[in-house]
């Protein structure tokens, strides 16, 4: 006799709990019962998770139940880099042009962060024309090398998609710079047209752009590491610099960020559609016999 008793109920009746072991019969040498399919069962029940009963997950692969983990992470992620920084961006230009409360707490900072000194003069500098679009120039040129050196489908599009965004800077920040028309610092002279900054637009999109563009070209982690952290201090030291100088508000510098974010996510997207083309077009060769 069992000692623990079998709950009642009917024959097609089962549930997920453990099996029970039974004296003098080992359950991994059980031969299942005839017609089961399985030698390790005792009866002709099917599996309890048969691996092709699961549903399919929205791209119709077997196996899988949505949602597929690490989707959402990517949805939200990507949500963040596109829809946050337009709300932020949208919200900052509606008080530059109200002349809202967010105004008077920049014009605030802006009081206690500016200090000219040679320096920031020099940080300043890094978001100039002259300095920051011929390091773009010079990635294009190496990624376009390299591309084509390899036999790269499409090699060109990369390059061509960063060339058109850096070309974009201009033709989207003066319109919103004639249409805020706001003055500038006490520092420099009276004049309106700062929001939002165009030296942090150019630098955020020409090392940002050719961050992008080298990023696969790099064979470690770690260098990916360092030109995405170089990027990074380059752009927080251009934005510093201007604010420290006095040639721009803070909110200028952030809605810049803010509206380059957003370019350069789509830029990001669209050279990760790029490359997957590239590798799904790519033929595999098998060794063997033919």
């Amino acid at each position: 006799m069992r000692d623990t008793p079998r709950p009642e109920g009917t024959l097609g009746d089962f549930g997920p709990r453990p099996p029970q072991l039974r004296p003098g019969r080992a359950l991994a040498h059980t031969p299942g019962a005839s017609g089961s399919g399985s030698p390790h069962r005792s009866d002709s029940r099917p599996p309890q998770t048969p691996r092709g009963a699961r549903p399919s997950d929205p791209d119709g692969r077997p196996g899988t139940t949505p949602p597929v983990p690490g989707r959402p992470t990517s949805l939200f992620v990507l949500l963040g880099l596109l829809g946050l920084p337009a709300l932020l961006f949208a919200l900052i230009t509606w008080q530059v042009v109200a002349d809202g409360p967010l105004v008077d707490l920049d014009e605030a900072t802006s009081q206690a962060l500016t200090h000219p000194d040679p320096f920031s003069e020099l940080l300043a500098d890094l978001g100039n024309v002259p300095v920051a679009v011929p390091v773009l120039a010079v990635s294009l040129m190496y990624v376009a090398w390299r591309a084509r050196s390899t036999g790269t489908h499409h090699w060109w599009l990369p390059v061509a998609s960063a060339a058109l965004l850096m070309a974009l800077v201009p033709a989207l920040v003066i319109p919103l710079k004639i249409l805020t028309d706001r003055p500038g610092t006490p520092v420099v002279p009276p004049a309106t047209g700062y929001y939002p900054s165009g030296h942090t637009a150019t630098a955020a999109i020409a090392y940002g752009a050719a961050t992008l563009l080298l990023l696969p070209w790099l064979s470690s982690v770690s260098a990916r590491r360092a030109a995405l952290v170089t990027c990074a201090v380059l752009n927080l030291g251009v934005g510093f610099g201007l604010v420290r100088r006095g040639y721009h508000w803070p909110l200028d510098v952030v809605a810049s960020w803010c509206l380059c974010t957003v370019l350069l996510t789509l830029l990001w997207l669209l050279l990760s559609r790029s490359s997957r083309r590239t590798s799904a077009e790519t033929p595999s060769f098998r060794t063997g016999p033919s």
